[in-house]
């Protein structure tokens, strides 16, 4: 693509309430970026301008990251395109957490910055193709993407974990979530969470994950437990029982602080603690 027809890609496109869709916002930021950083206006244009929706460009973006020797990144692509196609729903869901992280990240300015760069947003995707592999038998491939963006992104998600949408993974450095979790939509987490198991033992044994629930970084949560709705993992807090949906957990062992926490803890990231701590540790 040459430079005047790069430059022609500017999209004005609004929904209803007046504010551009996610895709029509990711290419105007993307015009603007490739108009003001020359150096990078191939890049753009490969990951974005050339594309005519969101998920053509997630499956390249995706698949130019991911591949490798063994796994070439046009091989790579047919993939993920076969599970966008296949089930479409992980297009929308992936929409859901691109807004996500553009609106609980402060340091987001927009849409481009969390798509070309932070391995938070693309480790998450790379997990939702993964699973989606794994659920349809495809286990060999769900965990060579899982062990790929390990390698990459420092995000180790085992391909059997279920993750609703909205989630927004910040940082994601270190982040590692075992095979039986579930976490819930609007989820927010920082570096270093652990959703683990507690020992050897097989079955149903890590953590459940309500909805709006907000994990502070280095926060490990152990075993078949359940963190309630909208509840809050303090930042470095080790929590091995359930945490009652509106409360935050804080410490070593956990103990429940400031019940109820505040209404929505995923979306306004309040990683603040009430003082008046209750003694008894969970």
């Amino acid at each position: 693509m040459g430079r005047e027809e790069l430059m022609s890609q500017r999209l004005e496109v609004v929904d209803a309430t007046g504010a551009p869709p996610v895709w029509a916002a990711l290419r105007n930021e993307a015009y603007a970026a490739a108009k003001s950083e020359a150096a990078l206006a191939s890049l753009v244009a490969a990951v974005i301008l050339n594309h005519d929706s969101l998920g053509d460009a997630l499956s390249y973006q995706l698949a130019r990251k991911l591949g490798d020797q063994e796994l070439r990144a046009m091989s790579l692509r047919d993939t993920i395109e076969e599970a966008y196609e296949r089930s479409p729903i992980l297009v929308d869901i992936a929409e859901a957490d691109l807004k996500a992280v553009f609106e609980r990240d402060p340091a987001c300015k927009g849409y481009v910055q969390p798509f070309l760069f932070f391995k938070g947003f693309l480790a998450l995707q790379t997990h939702r193709v993964a699973h989606w592999l794994y659920t349809e038998g495809r286990e060999t491939m769900a965990f060579y993407l899982q062990s790929r963006s390990s390698e990459l992104f420092q995000v180790d998600i085992n391909p059997a974990t279920r993750i609703g949408r909205g989630v927004f993974v910040d940082h994601g450095t270190g982040i590692v979530i075992g095979e039986t979790a579930v976490i819930g939509d609007d989820v927010s987490m920082l570096q270093g969470v652990t959703l683990g198991g507690t020992g050897a033992e097989r079955g149903d044994r890590h953590p459940k994950v309500g909805k709006g629930v907000l994990l502070g970084a280095g926060a490990k949560v152990l075993g078949n437990i359940k963190i309630g709705d909208y509840a809050k993992v303090a930042s470095g807090s080790v929590v091995l029982k359930d945490v009652p949906a509106g409360c935050t957990a804080a410490g070593v062992p956990a103990r429940l602080v400031n019940c109820p926490t505040c209404a929505e803890p995923a979306k306004s990231m309040d990683h603040t603690l009430a003082e008046a701590v209750y003694d008894y540790v969970i």
